[in-house]
């Protein structure tokens, strides 16, 4: 059974950081592609950052150079390290892989950014 938990949201002021985790467990975590998504309040759920199992990563226009997704393969868990946090970026913060053509989330941690 796959399962993803993450942790480290909160709240912070503008200009700010935080970093959120998500240990993943039931799958065989070295090879999947883990990503971090993140939905606000009346929008649509958006993708932040990609990262493969070779550490290859992307990210969406408006987090590129502010935030930094990185695995720690030895402990099933991906990280997703936020600074210059904006207003904006306040939302549900959503850890997620693609096994086969599954797709698994987990429960999501709020992330506040007070301006």
């Amino acid at each position: 059974q796959v399962q993803l938990v993450e942790s480290g949201g909160g709240l912070v002021q503008a200009g700010g950081s935080l970093r959120l985790s998500c240990a993943a467990s039931g799958i065989i975590f070295s090879v999947n592609t883990m990503a971090w998504y993140r939905q606000a309040p009346g929008k649509q759920r958006e993708l932040v950052a990609r990262i493969t199992g070779g550490g290859r990563t992307n990210y969406a226009d408006s987090v590129n150079g502010r935030f930094t997704i990185s695995r720690e393969n030895t402990k099933n868990t991906i990280y997703l390290q936020m600074d210059s946090l904006k207003f904006e970026d306040t939302a549900v913060y959503y850890c997620n892989v693609l096994v086969g053509s599954l797709n698994f989330w987990g429960q999501g941690t709020q992330v506040t950014v007070s301006s």
